[in-house]
């Protein structure tokens, strides 16, 4: 099942073409990457998705309605993760996710949502307390209150060190799991790999190329084209979980 159909959208700002016609759908319960350089499109076109934006031309759906004729419905469908966030200073960890929750009209405890994201000890916490990691899990309980089939991960892990990064990994794939359709912005290609199913490159407001990673590597592989450092199994960071551990390094 197709949960997110986007057909000849545009969007224009005065005579700049953001986003250029492009066309895609992506598939129920996959992770779908957006990859392009700042100012390609990508962002544009999310928010499009997430109904903060209205485009140019073109139309946009998640779950068979209409991001613009049925934005209240579609809203009730999807978790926006933001990269960058500043909550409510004064008020403890519990109290904004059930903040939220109320403006949701959601039952759902806080607790449980903290203990999903790692959070539940630090439910009594300020926000201005918490490391770059943790905010960003915040981010993610917030965008968990109403239950949505559908998430928005904006950059999740810049800034991140490799335990929190690879920790917010686990906590993506988990969600993709759990049958949740994600959509994903990244800057970084190896977080692309790791994650999705499928990526569309963007650039200059236009798709370029939608596939999986490994097909796409596979296809530019088969031009002759060879990487100018060796490529080992294993990575830096990958010695560098090894030696100092998987578990989150927080206050």
């Amino acid at each position: 099942m197709e949960m997110i159909k986007v057909k000849n959208l545009k969007k224009n700002y005065d005579d700049f073409e953001a986003v250029r016609g492009i066309n895609f759908n992506v598939d129920e319960g996959e992770v779908f990457g957006l990859l392009g350089p700042n100012g390609a499109g990508k962002t544009t076109t999310v928010e499009i998705l997430e109904g903060l934006i209205e485009p140019t031309e073109g139309n946009a759906s998640i779950g068979d309605y209409d991001v613009v004729k049925n934005s209240k419905i579609v809203k009730k469908m999807i978790g926006v993760q933001l990269q960058s966030v500043n909550f409510f200073e004064k008020l403890s960890l519990y109290e904004i996710v059930e903040l939220f929750a109320t403006l949701y009209s959601s039952s759902t405890d806080p607790d449980s949502i903290l203990e999903r994201v790692d959070l539940k000890k630090k439910r009594d916490s300020y926000f201005k307390t918490l490391s770059g990691g943790q905010k960003q899990r915040l981010s993610i309980a917030v965008a968990l209150v109403n239950n949505p089939r559908v998430l928005f991960f904006d950059e999740p892990t810049t800034g991140l060190d490799p335990q929190a990064r690879r920790n917010l990994w686990d906590l993506i794939k988990s969600f993709q799991k759990e049958g949740k359709t994600i959509v994903l912005t990244t800057h970084y290609m190896e977080e692309a790999e790791e994650l999705c199913d499928r990526v569309a490159i963007i650039d200059e407001g236009k798709i370029i190329k939608i596939d999986s990673p490994s097909n796409l590597i596979d296809e530019l592989t088969k031009t002759g084209f060879k990487t100018q450092k060796k490529i080992k199994d294993a990575t830096l960071e990958d010695v560098f979980i090894s030696l100092t551990g998987k578990s989150l390094r927080e206050d």
